[in-house]
């Protein structure tokens, strides 16, 4: 497959080595230099980079290593959006029944939505230049900025209408998407948790509580999606990744994508859908069945939060069965998701995370050739 998304992909990020960990606990105490730290990512971007395209990879990330969390470090650099430290404990859990205290930054808008300068742009010029395989670019997807605080994040002396808020949210993304094409840009994935979210029942009844039709929701998202890359080049592959949570290895949420799947792979104008499939949290196969032609569906079979490494033949029959619901010609293999969407790791060594992806390479061989 010479187009994004590819037969054996990946979700982005990587576990972060020492080396980084420590320059970035040096910076944060004010004894390395911001120019010291970006030189210690650059040498660790080259090597990660080298990894994966010794791996096979087609598409190539930075693996993050820039960032403290997938989301706030990009959010928060659009004008208007304002971060606050751990004001709410997300209810993040592991299989074995624990839990993770954990206190993610929060997000409130308290201007207007502006696209001030590129936010990608250094970091993808950085990552083109290091590899001869397809630099794919990771950002959030726009609707991180609503969801998760809702109407009360927003503030309605900014915006007296939601709809001025979307409006102004998708051109800043649309500026921003613009200037990574002007850079070469050609594959972008845009991360999202909500999409996901809301296909908890729980979740979905505490969002109804707070005043949120669930399936309004989905079709707004959809559109904000829509509106933000629809002046991207015809030859940029666009995706998404849908996500239940993913920190220290635990999760958020659980429930099969039937609540949104009609609408999503309808309504949403994109290439490809990165879908969590690694345990029973993510349902059934059943909701591939509304993927229309021409789109491709990422099966995140393998899971980034335990080191166990996955049968071979467990990961293959898992593939015939999905493509009972989505010809085979349209699927693709990748990990759930990221092996570090924040910068503390998921619980599994650097060599777990290579011996996996390793397996998956094989596994997309033997499936598509």
């Amino acid at each position: 497959m010479d187009a994004a998304p590819f037969r054996f992909d990946h979700v982005g990020s990587l576990l972060r080595p020492a080396r980084l960990q420590e320059a970035r606990a040096r910076a944060m105490e004010g004894k390395c230099s911001a120019d010291e730290l970006r030189a210690v990512e650059d040498d660790c971007i080259r090597e990660v980079v080298r990894r994966q395209e010794e791996v096979g990879l087609d598409a190539v990330t930075d693996g993050e290593y820039r960032r403290t969390f997938f989301h706030t470090d990009f959010l928060q650099r659009l004008g208007g959006v304002t971060i606050e430290e751990g004001e709410f404990k997300a209810a993040f859990r592991k299989d074995d029944g624990t839990t993770v205290g954990f206190k993610p930054p929060t997000m409130h808008i308290t201007g207007k939505i502006t696209h001030d300068e590129p936010i990608q742009g250094r970091d993808f010029d950085f990552l083109k230049a290091a590899t001869t395989r397809t630099p794919k670019v990771t950002i959030p997807s726009p609707s991180m900025l609503h969801f998760r605080g809702g109407r009360k994040a927003i503030d309605e002396a900014v915006y007296p209408s939601l709809d001025d808020f979307y409006a102004d949210l998708s051109a800043a993304y649309a500026d921003e998407i613009a200037d990574l094409a002007a850079r070469g840009c050609r594959y972008l994935q845009m991360d999202d948790t909500n999409l996901a979210y809301l296909c908890d029942d729980s979740i979905r009844e505490s969002t109804r509580a707070r005043g949120d039709d669930p399936d309004e929701l989905t079709h707004t998202y959809c559109r904000l999606f829509n509106e933000a890359i629809k002046s991207r080049p015809a030859d940029m592959k666009v995706c998404v990744h849908l996500c239940r949570g993913n920190f220290k290895s635990a999760w958020v949420a659980q429930g099969g994508y039937e609540p949104v799947a009609e609408i999503l792979f309808n309504e949403m104008n994109i290439d490809g859908f990165f879908l969590e499939y690694d345990d029973q949290r993510s349902g059934d196969f059943a909701p591939l069945r509304f993927v229309p032609k021409g789109k491709r569906v990422v099966l995140g079979l393998m899971t980034t939060k335990h080191p166990e490494l996955e049968s071979k033949a467990d990961l293959e029959r898992r593939i015939e069965e999905a493509a009972k619901y989505v010809p085979l010609d349209q699927l693709c293999v990748s990990p759930q998701c990221g092996f570090s969407s924040t910068a503390h790791g998921n619980d599994l060594t650097e060599s777990d995370q290579w011996r996996k992806l390793a397996l998956l390479k094989e596994v997309a061989e033997e499936v598509w050739g």
